[in-house]
């Protein structure tokens, strides 16, 4: 699309004569001279400084921030028109070739594969699977009956996906207007399954909103896991039933993470940390160590937290 025709779409008033192509969205670190991004938080100032992106959709107080070849476009609301714009860059795949499948794959009944995509040697895919359009399985990985891969997933070697998984899949994500409507963030990203990942039955891997989701070598995942879009789940990471880790969440190597424990999203987890059942994240995790509760605590003082509280009920 043209630089104009994006101003257009987002009422925003173009003060430039520079009407660049736009190929895509994508984060202000990422975005390249033909792609758009928004800035929405004083947290991430230094990325709107070196960014290479062609335009920023940016409040007006930032515009000082900027290189000097970005053009801004600027409205009171950015996080709000970043959303009406993805919805104009959901990718067209109507023109992909034909999905290339090894002769050696095992392909059960009812198993769908859409154009684009590619199943390497000795992968096999049961029954009633959905593998969506420009999907990347390769050699070895076993996907379970009942599995829906949406687009540009890219699943490595020796992956184990379980029954009822949706890998891909939107995250929850929407701005809102003043009068409280809800407008959706269309997810423009992907999902990364490193080699040797398991992943258990009914869990959900939502892909990046730009970017991608990135699940890391050998990290194993148990039924019934919510991972949010743009995470990063360390090498050998073990995350229990029932984990729920909110969008951008990123857990360095070996991080262990108990049977209904939370993160808040956008922080860091050190690698080998561990976090007892029901923790609840809230900030990030710079030392490596075993917490526990909500707000989370060492661990050690949190056994001696309930100690306390027992010995004043008794």
């Amino acid at each position: 699309m043209k630089l104009k025709e994006i101003a257009d779409i987002l009422e925003i008033e173009l003060n430039t004569d520079k009407d660049v192509d736009i190929k895509a969205m994508n984060t202000l670190l990422e975005a390249k001279e033909d792609e758009i991004t928004f800035f929405n938080n004083k947290k991430y100032l230094d990325k709107l400084q070196t960014t290479k992106a062609g335009a920023v959709i940016l409040q007006e107080e930032f515009v000082k921030y900027l290189p000097q070849n970005t053009v801004a476009l600027i409205t009171s609301h950015p996080y709000l028109k970043m959303a009406q714009l993805t919805k104009y860059f959901v990718k067209d795949y109507t023109n992909l070739p034909k999905p290339t499948i090894s002769d050696s794959a095992k392909i059960g009944k009812n198993v769908v594969i859409h154009n684009g995509s590619k199943i390497a040697d000795n992968v096999v895919i049961m029954d009633n699977s959905v593998i969506m359009h420009n999907v990347t399985i390769q050699e070895g990985s076993i996907i379970y009956p009942n599995v829906t891969i949406y687009p540009d997933t890219q699943i490595g070697k020796n992956v184990i996906i379980h029954a009822g998984n949706v890998i891909g899949g939107d995250g929850f994500g929407y701005a809102h207007t003043s009068q409280g409507e809800h407008v959706k963030i269309y997810h423009l990203g992907a999902v990364v399954l490193e080699d040797d990942v398991e992943i258990g039955a009914n869990s959900s891997i939502d892909r990046g909103a730009f970017g991608k989701t990135l699940i890391k070598k050998g990290a194993k995942i148990d039924n019934l896991v919510q991972i949010g879009h743009n995470c990063e789940i360390g090498e050998y990471c073990i995350i229990v039933s029932q984990v729920g880790l909110a969008g951008s969440s990123k857990l360095g190597r070996n991080v262990v993470m108990g049977g209904q424990a939370a993160t808040a999203g956008h922080l860091e987890i050190a690698p080998f940390t561990q976090i007892a059942a029901r923790g609840g994240v809230t900030k990030t995790i710079k030392e490596s160590g075993v917490y526990a509760g909500f707000p989370l605590i060492p661990h050690k003082l949190w056994l001696k937290l309930q100690a306390k509280i027992l010995g004043l009920v008794k």
